[in-house]
């Protein structure tokens, strides 16, 4: 079970870090991701963290300006958000993937479990 927390309205420019904690199985086997749904938008993906916490990727539209990562004794994934946009307004979901030591998984059927999402919005 995935839980997320930290999403708020929040300034253009401004930062906001998202929570994730789990609470359902062998959390550090598993490779954590962030996607996020716009209104009228389908979800797409964030950023992701491998199951070792030494890897990870994020969506062109992100790069350099968040930063996911994992703190595995708390069973915790966190996504640090800097200068954000007007764009980045959306759901944010946690996901942790399908199956044990995937390595940096990015599509939807790549993660087996979903959080319930929290609401980030940026105004102009």
């Amino acid at each position: 079970h995935l839980r997320e927390s930290g999403g708020r309205l929040v300034q253009a420019g401004e930062s906001l870090r998202l929570s994730c904690v789990d609470s359902g199985y062998s959390f550090s086997d598993y490779a954590m991701g962030w996607f996020r749904q716009a209104p009228g938008k389908e979800r797409e993906f964030v950023a992701v963290i491998s199951w070792t916490g030494a890897s990870t990727q994020y969506a062109d539209s992100v790069q350099g300006r968040f930063t996911i990562s994992r703190v595995d004794a708390t069973n915790t994934v966190f996504l640090d958000m800097t200068s954000l946009k007007p764009e980045d307004t959306a759901v944010y979901y946690c996901a942790g993937g399908i199956r044990p030591a995937q390595l940096r998984p990015t599509m939807e059927y790549d993660f087996g479990s979903w959080g319930q999402g929290t609401q980030v919005t940026v105004s102009s």
